[in-house]
């Protein structure tokens, strides 16, 4: 109870710092710039901070990041109360005043080198993971690149625990639930198809093989 208090204390107190506009202007500001405040929880180079559940997004393409903000934004994505994480990222994604600063930002975090994350989640087995994530290959290819034309994110390179976290928040239905979120939607019942932690463990142990 006391981390889920002090976590809950931290996400807030992140959210608030983050949620200034670096300059407090009212015009509509550079991609580079906006990200100063995005930069609070991912970090300059767009790595992110796993002491904050912070995700890797650096070099993930424009249109899944501006797709994700726009629904942070709707609260399509992250208004959940047992989100903390996308309870963070919802005030921070309203720092962007209209569409063209949602887009700016989306095409410079694509710009960031990407940087494949060491694993860190024990007890996964890859080969074990390979059979389950023939479900996954469909939408997110062979080797965890991502297909736009099925709204697919890449996953190579991503967090071993933030991929973990992520399938447990859609099969407990704190992702993916709401209506609006109709990619997240169609995650939900692959989740459902993983029995347990372990078989989450397991695939995610497969996609951390890829190279990014």
């Amino acid at each position: 109870m006391h981390r889920l208090i002090t976590s809950t204390l931290a996400i807030a107190t992140l959210a608030t710092v983050g949620c200034i506009r670096p300059d407090g202007a009212k015009k509509t500001l550079p991609g580079k710039e906006l990200f100063a405040a995005c930069a609070s929880c991912h970090g300059e180079t767009g790595t992110g901070q796993a002491n904050i559940a912070a995700p890797n997004i650096a070099g993930l393409p424009a249109w899944y990041v501006e797709a994700q903000l726009v629904k942070y934004r709707s609260g399509a994505r992250g208004n959940h109360p047992e989100d903390l994480e996308g309870l963070r990222m919802r005030p921070m994604s309203r720092q962007m005043m209209d569409e063209a600063e949602v887009k700016a930002v989306s095409a410079y975090v694509a710009t960031l080198p990407a940087v494949k994350q060491a694993p860190s989640v024990q007890g996964g087995d890859a080969s074990a993971g390979a059979a389950a994530y023939a479900t996954c290959l469909a939408c997110h290819g062979d080797k965890g690149q991502g297909n736009q034309a099925l709204n697919a994110p890449p996953l190579a390179g991503q967090y071993d625990w933030y991929l973990v976290n992520q399938l447990k928040k859609f099969k407990a239905g704190v992702r993916g639930a709401n209506p609006a979120d109709i990619t997240g939607g169609q995650m939900r019942p692959m989740s459902m198809t993983l029995a347990d932690e372990q078989a989450m463990k397991n695939v995610v142990a497969h996609i951390s093989t890829f190279s990014r």
